[in-house]
């Protein structure tokens, strides 16, 4: 299949482009500056030629799971979404300079980091299912690290719900990290099999390479990792200083029979957390909300193809007069002093008003006393 070129950054308001930072199978990703507040944001776009209402349902999904879900301190914020002025649906970002695509493939990545890096992907896979949300796309591609070095979920363009998915929605994750249950298209996407992705995805950190991948040349077909995963054979981690106890874990989380794998994203990261104490170092803190929190917006709708743009708040104004106030800020504090503080206190008369009165009363008195007295009047 031919390779999409990207397309052209859209004018964006209050946002400045400058420069591309990359593209995937249905999506351009482009850095702006954003004027009011300052900031460099990373502006996700969809191509102005795309017409296919899955892939807007695709995009509309994942602004809409990443405003339910952005607020975790390990899933990327998002800061807005809408339309571009020709027609392009568009998300607004935080920007992360970093990912771990090609790290572990380069560099001997920490124990200690990794354990860390698992357990907090764990957190916010685990925040995304009491949500009612699967990812469906966890790997080392998508760990984004932001500009204080703090791995993040991203990429959430093919997610779905737990509790709504239809043979239409069968769709294959990066086989690389994908269970064997969805490389043969049985699901969607489960809690189990994001459960294996994650695992694979720490597999991959600590090992140099995917857990199916094999070191010699054309021996990672798409056919080949399939028929690899299907098998689901563990083969240990070549590392010296990766215990034994943690490729348990692994091992448990890569299971080829779904009920054999850690129950939830939570389980697995305390099994990870286990393993960070045996080592001797302190446990990564679990970053799961309180049991009454809740979207603070309605549910994920899943089937939405409309263009959506910003909506548009209207809001009910007092269009009767009132008195000026002061001008500047020293104005609204007496504003606020007067009109909400005490509302119902009745104004005072000034005295040099009332005295100012009185001496006007008495130079007319005078004045008419005058004229009398000469005879004018």
């Amino acid at each position: 299949m031919a390779t999409r070129l990207p397309s052209a950054p859209p004018i964006l308001p209050g946002l400045a482009y400058i420069r591309p930072l990359g593209s995937g199978g249905f999506a351009d990703v482009f850095l702006y500056e954003q004027d009011m507040p300052r900031r460099d944001v990373a502006v996700k776009v969809l191509p102005s030629d795309v017409r296919d209402p899955d892939l807007r349902r695709m995009f509309n999904a994942e602004a809409d799971v990443l405003a339910h879900l952005s607020a975790h301190p390990s899933i990327v914020t998002v800061y807005q979404a809408g339309i571009s002025a020709d027609g392009r649906p568009y998300i607004v970002m935080e920007f992360c300079p970093g990912s771990l695509s090609q790290r572990y493939r380069i560099e001997r990545i920490p124990i200690d980091e990794v354990l860390t890096i698992g357990v907090k992907m764990a957190s916010a896979l685990e925040s995304a299912h009491r949500a009612g949300l699967v990812h469906r796309d966890v790997k080392p591609s998508n760990i984004l690290v932001t500009t204080f070095g703090a791995p993040v979920l991203a990429d959430f363009g093919i997610s779905s719900s737990l509790s709504r998915q239809t043979a239409d929605e069968v769709l294959a994750m990066s086989i690389p990290w994908s269970a064997p249950e969805v490389i043969a298209e049985q699901t969607a996407g489960t809690v189990t099999s994001e459960v294996w992705s994650l695992g694979a995805t720490v597999y991959s950190l600590l090992a140099g390479h995917s857990p199916f991948e094999r070191r010699e040349r054309g021996q990672n077909t798409k056919e080949q990792l399939r028929r690899r995963i299907a098998r689901a054979s563990y083969t240990d981690i070549s590392r010296a200083d990766v215990p034994a106890s943690l490729q348990v874990v692994l091992a448990r989380s890569m299971s080829r029979d779904p009920r054999q794998r850690h129950s939830s994203a939570l389980e697995f990261a305390e099994a990870l957390r286990a393993v960070q104490v045996e080592l001797g170092a302190s446990p990564t803190q679990v970053e799961i909300a309180a049991d009454g929190w809740a979207p603070a917006s309605g549910p994920v709708d899943f089937t939405d193809t409309a263009l959506r743009g910003p909506a548009r708040s209207r809001i009910e104004r007092d269009e009767r007069r009132k008195s000026a106030p002061g001008a500047g800020v020293a104005g609204l504090a007496r504003d606020e002093e007067t009109e909400f503080s005490s509302p119902d206190r009745p104004r005072r008369v000034l005295p040099w008003v009332i005295a100012g009165a009185i001496g006007v009363v008495v130079a007319v008195g005078g004045i008419l006393t005058a004229l009398l007295a000469t005879g004018v009047l």
